[in-house]
This record gives structure tokens, C-alpha cells and sequence, in this order.
């Protein structure tokens, strides 16, 4: 799939969006390609009615669309895009991205939990490369915005709709960065 990272304004797709379990399943989909609504319910911990719903809803947004991979009997979802960023044109679309921002940021800490919980199934390899970093920066604005860009370079290569050459032992990894200044605001000189 070629690269397709819109920035998402409409306040109905960010409304879609601000549900955790639609957001999952959209990043399943994104990182693992091609899934039924049974097959994206094992991925994300829910039942196949409700992630059918969840994937009609997507899809009236055209973030997911039916792929042709099925063989009747089954009928797979695919996503339209391989990423995206969120934003609003009005001052009233921001309630809708802090909205999403939430439940992204929900999804996160959900994932992150679930994987501790678990941590004691992963094979050692991946234990020994698993990463949890907190980090105190000092930065200007324009400083922030070139970090995030150069680690968005790093990671890019390595997103699964569009890497050809990833390995055969190549597993699905969420990798979430959060960058944002601590409040209050002004409290250097």
C-alpha cells in the first residue's frame, strides 16, 4: 500500500475516533493488515458483533474498507490509510482532536498495562528489548516539532502497510510517543 498520512480535521472522523476500541482496531489493522471482525476481536480483546460494528463505523468515515482477500465466507477489512495526524480548521474542532487525544491516550496506558500483565509469557528476547523511557527535555517549540520529526524519519521505514522487506520473525509492536510541555506554562524565566 502506497504511503497515505492525512491529517484528519472533520469533526465527525475525530469523533469516530475518539473511541478507544475503534482506535485499536484501526491500529491493528494498520500494523497487522487485512482482518475479520472475528480476527480483529482476538486482537483487541473484544467481541466479533461489537468490532463489526466498530469497523461500519470506520468505514462510513473511509478509514476502513472491505478487502477482496476474503473467500466468501469471510469478509476482511483493510484500512485506507497508514497513518495520520489530527488537527482542527475551527476553534470548535478542537474539542473533537482533544477528544481522540484522550482515547489515544487511554489505548496506551491500556496496552502498556495489558502487556505487563502478561510480561511473564514473552520470550526473552523480546524482554530484553522491550523499552519504557521517560525523558526531561529542555526545548523551544521549534525544537520539540524537529525531534518528533526525526524520530517519525526513524520510524517510518518500519511501518507495516508499507514495508516489503520486514523479517520472517517480525512481530506486531506498538510503539507510542508523547511529547508535550509541562504545565504551568511560564514557569522558567
Amino acid at each position: 500500500m502506497p504511503e497515505n498520512r492525512p491529517r484528519l480535521t472533520d469533526p465527525a472522523v475525530l469523533d469516530a475516533l475518539a473511541h478507544p476500541v475503534r482506535l485499536d482496531v484501526l491500529g491493528y489493522l494498520m500494523s497487522a493488515g487485512p482482518a475479520t471482525a472475528s480476527q480483529c476481536a482476538r486482537a483487541v480483546g473484544d467481541t466479533p458483533s461489537n468490532c463489526s460494528y466498530h469497523l461500519r463505523v470506520l468505514a462510513a468515515h473511509g478509514l476502513v474498507e472491505p478487502d477482496e482477500s476474503g473467500d466468501g465466507r469471510s469478509r476482511p477489512w483493510r484500512t485506507t490509510l497508514t497513518g495520520f495526524s489530527v488537527g482542527a480548521d475551527d476553534p470548535d474542532g478542537e474539542a473533537g482532536v482533544a477528544r481522540m487525544l484522550a482515547a489515544s491516550v487511554e489505548l496506551d496506558h491500556h496496552l502498556a498495562r495489558e502487556y505487563l500483565r502478561g510480561r511473564d509469557d514473552v520470550p526473552e528476547r523480546w524482554l530484553e528489548v522491550d523499552a519504557h523511557a521517560t525523558y526531561g527535555l529542555a526545548l523551544a517549540p521549534d525544537e520539540l516539532a524537529d525531534v518528533v520529526r526525526r524520530i517519525d524519519e526513524i520510524v517510518r521505514p518500519y511501518l507495516q502497510p508499507t514495508r516489503t522487506d520486514a523479517p520472517a520473525d517480525a512481530e506486531h509492536v506498538h510503539l507510542a510517543i508523547t511529547a508535550f510541555p509541562r504545565l504551568p506554562f511560564g514557569s522558567r524565566s
